[in-house]
């Protein structure tokens, strides 16, 4: 079995890596700057809090920040919902990004039980 020796080779982090490319780019253009910055950070804080979980190096840590990139994963998607009714947001790219958003807060799950 390979060992994960740093937080880039976490298939999760690479998938929430790239959520914050596309939430990015997808809200580039939104006027409602309070509303994009909000996402940007809530998908940004995704990606940082399961870094910053594992540099701490103890599994408690480490599923405390998990458990706090969980949470914004879930601020996200919310978000997404009011991104589209809105209209800030197409059908199409909420139907990219809300399963993408569900698959993290799985593998999330996941990995925060594996350290139990």
């Amino acid at each position: 079995m390979n060992k994960v020796l740093c937080f880039e080779d976490l298939l999760v982090w690479q998938k929430a890596k790239e959520q914050v490319v596309s939430i990015y780019k997808i809200f580039r253009a939104c006027k409602d700057y309070s509303f994009r910055d909000q996402i940007q950070r809530a998908a940004i804080s995704v990606m940082n809090n399961i870094a910053e979980g594992f540099e701490k190096k103890t599994n408690n840590e480490f599923k405390y920040f998990l458990n706090i990139s969980k949470g914004s994963n879930g601020e996200l998607r919310s978000m997404l919902y009011a991104a589209l009714d809105l209209n800030y947001i197409d059908m199409q790219n909420f139907e990219t990004l809300t399963p993408r958003s569900k698959e993290i807060s799985k593998m999330l799950f996941g990995l925060i039980k594996s350290l139990d």
